[in-house]
């Protein structure tokens, strides 16, 4: 493993563990991002920045949220059409429409 991506598996580590309360954080290969664990938050449920140091200081002040405050995945249509299969992550089995 090389220096550097040790050094972003370590950064990813403490922010996970710093922020677990609030956020749930992950990362590509280019940018930070994380959800905020309360579905119901006033503040931005999600941050993104290819820069880390941004990235901290959005989730230390995450701006205010815009929009609904409740998830689409949360509504009626959604729960009887999708199956949850991760974190953020669902299906639809239905096939395509031709």
């Amino acid at each position: 493993m090389n220096d550097e991506k040790g050094a972003r598996d370590l950064m990813l580590w403490l922010l996970r563990r710093h922020y677990a309360d609030a956020w749930t954080i992950r990362r590509t290969a280019h940018l930070w991002i994380a959800v905020a664990t309360d579905p119901d938050t006033d503040r931005a449920p999600t941050v993104m920045h290819d820069d880390v140091e941004k990235f901290v200081h959005e989730l230390e002040n995450p701006p205010p949220r815009i929009g609904r405050r409740i998830s689409l995945l949360s509504t009626s249509w959604s729960t009887e059409r999708l199956d949850q299969i991760g974190d953020g992550a669902y299906r639809d089995n239905t096939p395509p429409m031709t």
